[in-house]
């Protein structure tokens, strides 16, 4: 009933977060591309109004005209809409999702002896120093004199990045560091529109109604963590899937493979930030291509060593392996009481189940050794040669 549960509420938990982030994110990447097409009001009354750029649209069978006031407004309407619970309850379910799967089922997916043997509750304080520390520290730096040259910024942000994947990837199972490496980059867009775009926004509404002109400084620091927020989306969004892709999470160099995605998913949103003002320049879609053309070539199969012909390894004895180290999630009842059906539908109740999933066996048990997760059943190194042996001898295509 416990598994039952649990996947009841990974799957509410997921759908909100879903529905929440794109939300989010929509308007966000919506905001950066008004705030870039911007252009000189046509007429001389907006200008007169403090309007310092506008824009016309067309979309769903109406005209829009979009205008952005300088510094403040004359008056403050009746009815302003704020965009803020996209982004709050965006944390909130990442957060639940968070505690639920790398939290409360740690020794599963976040824990993994073979890295470093850690009791449940010290992996579960790294996870919340790691968001806490993250934010506290990226705040001090946009805060500190370095937030003044953005370009060093940037420079100093990718190498404590490196550090923490590096760290994370020393303590964590590969699939629990990218996670929380995820949710630290999620938990600083967040804090910076809780701590300080809203506060900055709320400040200039509260000049207005009194009849001020703003302070500019608000507007300033609003822009920079706007900025930075649509430069972490695509380095979140690819940890968000990368739990379905053990290739990355599982290799030895994972840290160096989190890193390299992170940057070419930046680079790739600085391209398009920079093609809303026009010709964007090659340079940053070309690295972002020889970043992700390097990690696939990195973590390409190489070819195999020489089959030895003088141990043959049956199927019966492959599918005892498997029985013994991956039935307990991976059969039509699993024992495992964090799952209440087999993941992936995949099971291994007979001998010719394992075989119609040899692919996936070597690809997961051998290749990536990213199953059992955690090596929670201690799969040996003999037995993943075995069925190593067992897959080349079968000659099945891997």
């Amino acid at each position: 009933m416990e598994g039952y549960i649990l996947e009841w509420l990974n799957l509410i938990g997921r759908m909100t977060h879903l529905i929440v982030g794109i939300a989010w994110i929509g308007a966000s990447f919506y905001f950066i591309w008004l705030d870039n097409h911007l252009e000189q009001p046509a007429e001389e009354v907006a200008r007169q109004r403090g309007v310092g750029g506008e824009l016309w649209a067309v979309h769903g069978g109406g005209f829009y005209n979009a205008q952005k006031y300088t510094n403040g407004v004359p008056k403050i309407p009746e009815r302003l809409h704020w965009f803020k619970w996209e982004a709050y309850t965006t944390l909130i379910t990442g957060v639940f999702l968070l505690a639920l799967m790398y939290w409360y089922q740690a020794e599963i997916y976040t824990i993994d002896p073979s890295v470093m043997a850690l009791s449940k509750p010290v992996a579960i304080l790294i996870g919340v120093f790691t968001l806490l520390g993250g934010w506290l520290g990226y705040d001090l730096l946009c805060r500190s004199s370095l937030g003044e040259r953005e370009n060093l910024m940037a420079g100093v942000l990718i190498v404590a990045l490196t550090v923490i994947a590096w760290a994370l990837c020393q303590v964590f199972s590969g699939r629990g560091a990218f996670m929380h490496y995820g949710a630290m980059l999620g938990t600083i867009m967040v804090a910076n529109v809780f701590f300080v775009i809203m506060p900055g926004q709320r400040a200039m509404v509260a000049s207005c109604t009194a009849g001020e002109q703003p302070d500019p400084i608000h507007g300033k620091r609003a822009k920079q963590r706007s900025v930075h927020n649509t430069y972490f989306t695509l380095p979140v969004l690819f940890v968000m899937i990368s739990n379905h892709y053990a290739m990355t999470w599982s290799h030895e160099y994972n840290w160096l493979i989190l890193i390299a995605m992170s940057i070419a998913g930046a680079l790739v949103r600085v391209h398009f930030v920079q093609a809303h003002f026009g010709k964007p320049s090659p340079i940053p879609a070309s690295v972002a291509a020889v970043l992700l053309g390097g990690v696939i070539f990195a973590i390409m199969p190489r070819p195999q060593t020489q089959l030895d012909t003088t141990a043959t390894v049956t199927l019966e004895r492959a599918h005892a392996i498997v029985v013994s180290r991956c039935a307990a999630c991976h059969a039509s009842e699993p024992s495992h009481t964090g799952f209440s059906a087999a993941p992936k539908g995949i099971v291994f109740d007979t001998a010719e189940q394992t075989l119609a999933q040899a692919n996936v066996i070597h690809q997961q048990a051998v290749l990536t050794r990213a199953m059992p997760i955690g090596n929670l059943t201690g799969m040996l190194d003999e037995e993943r040669a075995a069925l190593d042996q067992w897959f080349r001898a079968s000659r099945v295509d891997p």
